[in-house]
């Protein structure tokens, strides 16, 4: 391997809305986060965006606005999942 080659971390994928797979972008908006957490196969709420908020409000999830937007920094997002493991019941 030559000093040019960097070693990365693989690509996290993210399902489409049309069950496609591609990569997962650097910022994401909320319905990509939305995806990214999978919070449709794992909450019964009807409004998907009501659990974000949620996170947002109780559980300090990492955000930033952009041009008047929330987005969300999928470095940052993984991050703040690692703090928030648990172990145990």
């Amino acid at each position: 391997m030559n000093s040019m080659q960097q070693h990365s971390e693989p690509s996290t994928i993210l399902p489409g809305p049309d069950g496609e797979f591609s990569p997962c972008p650097t910022v994401m908006t909320e319905e990509e986060l939305i995806r990214f957490l999978r919070i449709p196969e794992i909450s019964t709420a009807r409004n998907h965006r009501h659990v974000v908020e949620n996170l947002k409000r109780k559980h300090s999830l990492p955000r930033i606005h952009l041009c008047g937007k929330t987005v969300y920094l999928t470095d940052s997002v993984k991050q703040w999942l690692q703090q928030h493991v648990t172990c145990g019941r």
